[in-house]
């Protein structure tokens, strides 16, 4: 009942008659400006109704999501969600968390996947334009501020920062999507002892990732890599800059990997910029919901890359021309324990890491002479 007054009471302010008199408000206004040199303000007719209709809906419907999308997009506090939604500090925290938990819940296994075959395909052409084959993006730690960290685990998470801090590792394409995300580790740690206990090359180890082949300058190699910076240790699994080139074809090769690296921390300015959240300190107190609040806004980002991708991205590539079984899924898993200790030492290899630098030295300089 309560709804049908609201619309009978916008429908009658909205009239023609109110609108008359607004406007001739406005002409009276115009022809007395000479007394106070005013300018005509320009009328905007505005649908009261239906804005009644999408204020009911964000504040009355079943399924309300408004606090919990605006605490994530602005970060802000939920007292100040009272001032709009008219509701509670507490409820408005339990809103955030309970979306951010349903989220992580029901669109983990889409948007916080390993690249599939397909997916491999697509980043194996891209990075071969590029001018590194066998590349499937980069990796680097962003730090997370944790402003109402318990007294007592202030030393864990405290680390160059000074201030304590929680540490995600996430690997980025170029297009910004997050394939990897590892979340929730204490900010005294540095990226390598991250990447120690992440699970990033879990599926490489057991025999479950999908196989990769490639060639660069007559070379054979069988496992993908990851563009990374200079405190990542020396695997056959990571291509790292060189601090100080020497040498033309080192200048050229520093250069270009170091350009083509800066995917994964674009990546962290957008996800930061899109959500405040994560951009300026926490306030909440439970790693548990940090997690879930970090995932999540992980999983929003990566729904609006899908959305906002533009395929061609200036590669001249149709990604649906691509062969389905361009590379074949192995869903097998290996359970001898001696094939994986011998993929985790190819993994580890780096002998092969100083090799498969080298030829990507000696490719990126034929590139830049047939330039």
């Amino acid at each position: 009942m309560a709804r049908s007054f609201f619309r009978k009471l916008l429908t009658y302010l909205s009239s023609d008659d109110e609108l008359d008199a607004v406007i001739n408000v406005e002409a009276d206004g115009e022809s007395s400006r000479h007394h106070g040199n005013r300018q005509r303000r320009k009328f905007i007719r505005r649908d009261h109704i239906q804005g009644h209709e999408h204020l009911f809906c964000d504040y009355f419907a079943e399924n309300p999501i408004t606090t919990a999308l605006r605490m994530l997009a602005y970060g802000v506090t939920g007292d100040f969600m009272d001032e709009y939604i008219r509701i509670g500090e507490s409820t408005a925290m339990e809103s955030l968390k309970k979306f951010c938990k349903t989220i992580v819940t029901v669109f983990s296994y889409e948007y916080l996947r390993s690249p599939n075959a397909n997916d491999i395909a697509r980043l194996l052409v891209v990075g071969e334009q590029r001018g590194f084959p066998g590349m499937l993006g980069s990796i680097d730690c962003m730090h997370w501020k944790w402003k109402n960290c318990p007294a007592a685990w202030k030393g864990m998470y405290s680390g160059h920062i000074r201030e304590p801090t929680i540490i995600l590792e996430a690997v980025a394409s170029y297009d910004l999507w997050i394939w990897h995300a590892f979340f929730g580790m204490l900010g005294s740690h540095n990226d390598i002892n991250v990447l120690e206990r992440s699970f990033i090359f879990m599926e490489l180890a057991q025999g479950r990732a999908p196989p990769i082949n490639y060639t660069i300058n007559g070379n054979d190699y069988t496992m993908g890599y990851y563009l990374a910076d200079g405190i990542y240790p020396k695997w056959s699994t990571f291509v790292k800059t060189i601090p100080s080139p020497q040498g033309n074809k080192k200048k050229n090769f520093a250069t270009a990997q170091e350009s083509a690296r800066k995917d994964v921390e674009r990546a962290f300015g957008v996800l930061q910029q899109r959500f405040a959240i994560v951009r300026g300190p926490s306030r909440l107190f439970k790693v548990n919901d940090l997690t879930n609040i970090m995932k999540a806004c992980v999983i929003l980002h990566n729904m609006i890359i899908e959305d906002e991708r533009d395929d061609s991205q200036g590669l001249n590539m149709e990604y649906d021309q691509l062969d389905d079984d361009l590379l074949e899924l192995s869903c097998n898993p290996t359970n001898e324990f001696i094939n994986f200790i011998q993929r985790h030492h190819e993994i580890r290899d780096s002998s092969a890491h100083h090799q498969l630098q080298a030829d990507l030295i000696e490719h990126h300089w034929q590139l830049y002479s047939q330039q």
